[in-house]
């Protein structure tokens, strides 16, 4: 008969399994386990004594897992994200019952615009948490799966791992900004007259970090663009543009109130269908976790509600 690994674990130990395949490192699994290093090794010896399988094997970047550890980690994730799910929402959903740290990963636009109307409105509902308001980084995705980040939002990305979901906030458009006494005349700007421009763009990872959008269009419409200065944070480039002859392209979505300093120019597209949609990113294992879907409603309300303002006729 096959021994029952089953019903002689400590099934505490799974946790530390999967947190420890994970993260390939013992201190970052203590830390995210919050016990010691000890501790963990104590459990690892358990796990291998359990399996009789080495697990995870030193290496001079980590730990390697072991062909059965992969086998194992793909079977138990799942399960265990089952369990939590079921677990935690048994009960009826009370933001005012939160409490600890909410991470939230922002696309710059977004982050630059709302950050403050976004705490007010999380703070409202759930006076006890603390908020973590991150831009949006090349970690990002790695700790939304790692459960580091709560939520993320950024544009559309292609490459995103299986892991995350994602769910349309609001489908934006692009305007340009220039200083106010700009040689630009008019309120408007067509792409095939940037032939002697020079731009300044925003660097946003995971959508942009190589290539920015306004760029993409302008090679699409055979314009070789000058791009004079890039950031990841709109404040520079607001800076800089008020202090010289170059052009913004923003997000529809920036609050405009922050950019008075600037002259706003309508993009005429010359037949381009450009619809850059803004996405909610989070793990599959939180599809139900009614936490996860609080926030990404009040910022996707947020997002919605300032679009919809800008849309309006002055």
């Amino acid at each position: 008969m096959a021994k029952d690994l089953f019903s002689t674990l400590d099934l505490n130990l799974l946790r530390t399994f999967i947190i420890l395949h994970q993260e390939r490192n013992m201190r970052r699994a203590s830390e995210r386990l919050f016990v010691s290093q000890p501790a963990v090794s104590k459990a690892l010896q358990r796990l291998r004594d359990h399996f009789e399988d080495e697990l995870f094997v030193k290496t001079h970047h980590g730990l390697r897992a072991t062909e059965y550890a992969n086998e194992l980690a793909e079977g138990l994730a799942p399960l265990l994200n089952e369990i939590s799910i079921t677990i935690n929402g048994s009960k009826d959903f009370d933001p005012k019952e939160l409490d600890g740290t909410l991470k939230v990963a922002l696309a710059p636009f977004i982050l630059s615009s709302y950050a403050s109307e976004i705490f007010q409105a999380i703070r409202s509902q759930a006076p006890n948490v603390q908020i973590h308001f991150l831009n949006w980084s090349r970690s990002t995705m790695e700790e939304i799966i790692k459960g580091e980040v709560t939520l993320g939002v950024n544009y559309e990305i292609n490459h995103g791992p299986k892991e995350l979901l994602t769910k349309l906030i609001a489908q934006d458009t692009f305007c340009a900004y220039v200083r106010k006494d700009h040689p630009l005349k008019g309120n408007r700007l067509r792409i095939n007259d940037c032939h002697d421009l020079e731009f300044a763009t925003i660097i946003a990872s995971d959508w942009n970090s190589n290539i920015s959008f306004s760029e993409k269009l302008m090679k699409i419409k055979g314009v070789e663009p000058k791009i004079g200065f890039r950031s990841e944070l709109p404040s520079a480039i607001v800076d800089v543009v008020a202090n010289s002859d170059m052009v913004f392209p923003a997000s529809k979505t920036v609050n405009e109130k922050k950019l008075s300093q600037l002259r706003r120019l309508d993009i005429e597209y010359d037949g381009l269908v450009v619809e850059p949609c803004l996405h909610a990113y989070y793990h599959h294992k939180n599809r139900r976790n009614e936490t996860v879907h609080w926030l990404r409603k009040i910022i996707t309300d947020i997002i919605v509600s300032n679009l919809e303002k800008r849309d309006l006729p002055e």
